[in-house]
């Protein structure tokens, strides 16, 4: 579990809440219905306007990363990569083949399975680095989903401002109702620029590092298993590979 994502979150709307009642406000003020449901809902419309189904799925699935990231076990598979180029080493890439069905991971599957067919060691490179990049591409689009989810919320939030001081407006002569309206207009606002920065676009930055970090793992990979096609040794590679892991 990301405990400083916790932490994070807490403590920014701890310290907005705090400020609030410090300043003689009462936090209940804050919680307005209609102001979320404007800006949240004209949020996710623009969103799912600019993104396809499954970008705007997979980004909503990827939230679950902020408390709890993906694991990512780089030492792992540098060791693996070594046991691999030993045996190798010793009995040729035929005897690797047991560890293919071993492989939960379908890219180490693949790799390891072109490894063992023989391609040669640039057409191994070619071929996994090329998933590699549609990987990255694709987490890093639906990332950017919390990214633009940011970007729009501050001006849904606006409008929300806007069309409660309209709702002011028409009710001028009817003082019980001004109340609503201008409370209306100014939550809206702190709920899109707040939801903007104290979630969208730090929910969308903590992702990209989970990617980046998936990315490095699986760059790791990909150096290491060429290593091996080229006959390189096991002492060579897991040097070579030890800067992956700083």
């Amino acid at each position: 579990m990301d405990i400083i994502s916790i932490v994070g979150i807490g403590l920014g709307l701890t310290a907005i809440l705090l400020g609030q009642f410090l300043e003689g406000g009462h936090i209940s003020s804050l919680l307005q219905f209609t102001a979320f449901m404007i800006v949240l809902g004209g949020t996710l419309g623009a969103v799912m306007l600019q993104t396809s189904l499954k970008v705007f799925l997979d980004g909503l699935n990827m939230l679950k990363w902020v408390v709890q990231p993906p694991r990512i076990a780089s030492q792992e598979t540098l060791n693996m990569l070594i046991e691999w180029s030993q045996k190798a080493r010793r009995g040729g890439l035929l005897a690797l083949e047991p560890f293919i069905e071993q492989q939960q991971d379908l890219f180490h599957r693949r790799g390891l399975q072109m490894l063992v067919d023989g391609a040669e060691p640039e057409v191994l490179r070619e071929t996994l680095e090329l998933d590699l990049q549609n990987y990255e591409q694709h987490h890093i689009d639906a990332a950017k989903v919390w990214q633009a989810a940011g970007g729009y919320s501050p001006t849904i939030g606006i409008l929300g401002a806007v069309l409660g001081l309209i709702h002011v407006m028409e009710n001028l002569s009817d003082p019980s109702k001004l109340g609503s309206g201008i409370a209306v207009a100014f939550v809206a606002t702190i709920y899109g620029v707040g939801g903007a920065n104290l979630f969208f676009l730090p929910v969308a930055g903590k992702l990209r590092y989970w990617v980046g970090r998936q990315v490095n793992n699986k760059e790791l990979f990909v150096q290491g298993i060429v290593a091996i096609a080229n006959g390189e040794n096991p002492r060579v590679i897991e040097a070579k590979l030890q800067g992956y892991l700083s």
